[in-house]
């Protein structure tokens, strides 16, 4: 049987179609085997190679043959299946790679946004389990403070009013303070704090408005909230919980086809 001649597989009532060359790349399996006619087990029935196992997790196996790669879906949850598959089929590489199933399970990203409402004044922290959200989050988020840009001609007249940017508190690479609404100086003038939130032009000073718009952006991110709560009911402190769930790394075989494993990059 020549590498290029297609096989026609028919495994527990599911049809697969591939080159030969697909199946005979691990000498040692039994798939190479069931080509050359020295496994018994596998019957020939109407052109079709018969094999009593299951189709579905098959599927698997054979883009793992064709690809050298294993990227599971993110709500697969029969590995341990898989792996009595393999090592029904003695594809040793696939099992080395199935051994690493903690690689495999997807890790959502958590983050909590803990709001605080107080008289005119709203003030924000933000957590992250992933320290690249809350860079992603300070590169978008600037604090404007209203001051006045001159004194007064008179005593009638209004000072001019000019918005000078805010740092972000940091105070871990895993979180960030800011708040927004009215703020008393040290010279007892009352300022305003203003929130704009890229791309989104607008400078906000209702904390609400804040809230939302930065709900927005999280959603926009493909965050899910999966919870709020009230952390303290004395100042009224909301908590308002998200998650992402990461795509999982591909696992592949190196170029010597030995149990060693190369993770690959998120496409």
């Amino acid at each position: 049987m020549s590498g290029q001649e297609l096989v026609t597989l028919n495994v527990g009532g599911k049809v697969f179609t591939t080159r030969s060359s697909t199946l005979k790349q691990f000498p040692g399996s039994r798939l190479m085997r069931m080509l050359d006619g020295r496994d018994k087990e596998f019957k020939m029935v109407g052109g079709q190679i018969f094999v009593d196992r299951d189709g579905v997790l098959f599927s698997f196996i054979l883009d793992f043959l064709r690809t050298h790669q294993l990227l599971l879906p993110t709500d697969f949850s029969d590995h341990l299946r898989l792996q009595r598959e393999a090592l029904f089929y003695e594809l040793n590489p696939l099992v080395d790679l199935l051994n690493q199933e903690h690689v495999l399970q997807p890790r959502p990203a958590l983050v909590e946004v803990y709001f605080l409402s107080r008289n005119t004044q709203a003030f924000f922290r933000v957590f992250g389990s992933c320290s690249k959200t809350i860079e992603m989050l300070t590169g978008r988020i600037t604090v404007f403070i209203e001051q006045p840009s001159a004194p007064a001609l008179s005593s009638n007249s209004f000072p001019q009013m000019t918005l000078l940017p805010l740092p972000l508190q940091r105070p871990s690479y895993h979180d960030l303070v800011f708040q927004c609404g009215s703020d008393s100086t040290t010279d007892n003038q009352t300022g305003i704090r203003y929130v704009s939130i890229k791309p989104d032009n607008r400078k906000l000073a209702n904390g609400t408005n804040v809230l939302g718009l930065l709900i927005d952006t999280l959603l926009m991110e493909g965050f899910h909230l999966v919870g709020t709560r009230t952390v303290s009911s004395e100042d009224r402190t909301e908590c308002y919980s998200f998650e992402r769930i990461k795509k999982p790394a591909a696992l592949a075989m190196n170029k010597t086809l030995k149990s060693e494993t190369t993770l690959m990059p998120e496409q």
